[in-house]
């Protein structure tokens, strides 16, 4: 897996999405993995799929259901996979479990979409995508 500040994450993005469109290959797959409503509300970056590593209630991951699903919208395992989510920490495990499913190219955004937590536990202080200024919407 590669990790990518959220700086490199969107040059990378934007680069191999024109490189790719340009030879006739699908863009990248941008997948939030944060749960959907934290991904409407909070805030994401345009373009990206939700595809949650856990959802509510249950809370629980299922790798197997996670891969599942991004599979069906990569349509290719070979197809470049990025993921964000919060803090650069589920992401981990959701592309562990996507390299553990046969998909050869996992890349995560390191401190997310939030950031690490400060001294006065907030986030979009200190790093994070919202904090380095990309593009975003919310609902």
């Amino acid at each position: 897996m590669k990790h990518l500040t959220p700086k490199q994450a969107w040059s990378w993005l934007q680069a191999e999405t024109a490189r790719r469109t340009a030879e006739g290959q699908e863009a990248p797959l941008f997948v939030d993995v944060r749960m959907e409503i934290e991904s409407l509300y909070v805030g994401r970056p345009p373009g990206v799929n939700n595809i949650p590593w856990y959802e509510y209630p249950d809370l629980r991951p299922d790798a197997a259901r996670f891969a599942d699903a991004v599979a069906a919208e990569a349509g290719d395992r070979r197809r470049p996979v990025i993921l964000i989510c919060r803090s650069g920490k589920r992401t981990l495990d959701a592309g562990a479990a996507l390299e553990a499913a046969g998909f050869t190219e996992v890349l995560h955004v390191v401190h997310g979409f939030e950031g690490d937590l400060n001294d006065t536990f907030k986030r979009s202080s200190l790093n994070g995508w919202r904090y380095d200024g990309l593009p975003w919407e919310q609902m």
